[in-house]
C-alpha cells in the first residue's frame, strides 16, 4: 500500500527542516525534541507494549534476509511497520514521508524509501557499537529514531550513545516524542542499558544502490 506525498509544512515548519538539514551538514546527526505530537507518541507506545506483551515482537538478530543471525551484539526485540497496521502507524509514516520529501529538498540525497520498525528493549539489554549500512550495500543513508518513553530520567540510562569522527561523545536520553537522525555509513553509535523497559521506532531512509 502506497503512501501520497504530503507537504512538508503540513507537518513541521521550514525553519524545523532547515535546522535539521544544518545539523545533518555540520555535525552528521541532529536531535529535535517535541518531534512527534504528544498523543500520537502515546497512541505508538501502547501499541508497541501491546504487541510486546502479545508476543509479537521478536527478538532481532544482525545481518539481513537468510543470514541474518541471532547475537550478542543486540538485545532489542522488533516488528517491522506496514502501511495499514493501524491508524498511528499510518499517520508516523506520513510524517516520515514529509520528512524524507524535505530531506530531498535540502540536502538532494536522493531518498526513495524508508522502513521502520518497533524496538523494544527490556531492563539491562543493549546495542553495541555498529553503524546502520551494510557492508555490501550503500542504500541506508539517514538512520532515524523516534523515542516513545514518556518521563524518562537520565539515571534511567538507556542512551543512544553516537560517536563522531573525531570529536567526544554524545549520550541522547530517550525522552518520548524526541527524533534524532544522523548519517548511516558514518555515524558509530551504541545503545546503553536501562532500568525500565524502552521503546523506539527506528528507521532508515535509503537511496537506490549506487553501481
Amino acid at each position: 500500500m502506497l503512501l501520497e506525498s504530503p507537504a512538508c509544512s503540513e507537518y513541521f515548519s521550514d525553519a524545523l527542516q532547515l535546522n535539521i538539514a544544518d545539523n545533518l551538514l555540520a555535525h552528521g546527526w541532529s536531535q529535535q525534541n517535541i518531534f512527534l505530537p504528544e498523543e500520537l507518541t502515546r497512541e505508538l507506545a501502547a501499541q508497541c507494549s501491546v504487541l510486546a506483551t502479545a508476543g509479537a515482537l521478536k527478538l532481532a538478530g544482525t545481518g539481513r534476509g537468510a543470514t541474518q543471525a541471532r547475537s550478542k551484539i543486540r538485545g532489542d526485540r522488533i516488528l517491522w511497520l506496514e502501511a495499514g497496521q493501524s491508524a498511528a502507524c499510518d499517520r508516523y509514516l506520513h510524517i516520515m514521508e514529509a520528512l524524507r520529501v524535505a530531506l530531498n529538498r535540502s540536502l538532494f540525497l536522493g531518498l526513495e524509501e524508508y522502513e521502520s520498525h518497533f524496538a523494544f528493549y527490556l531492563p539491562g539489554a543493549s546495542y553495541l557499537k555498529h553503524l546502520d549500512r551494510f557492508r555490501d550495500d550503500d542504500c541506508r543513508t539517514v538512520s532515524v529514531v523516534i523515542y516513545l518513553n514518556q518521563d524518562w530520567l537520565p539515571e534511567q540510562g538507556g542512551a543512544l550513545r553516537l560517536h563522531p569522527h573525531g570529536k567526544c561523545t554524545e549520550d541522547i536520553t530517550p525522552l518520548g516524542s524526541r527524533l534524532v537522525l544522523f548519517l548511516s555509513a558514518d555515524m558509530l553509535h551504541e545503545v546503553l542499558p536501562a532500568t525500565r523497559n524502552r521503546l523506539s521506532l527506528a528507521g532508515w531512509f535509503s537511496r537506490r544502490q549506487l553501481q
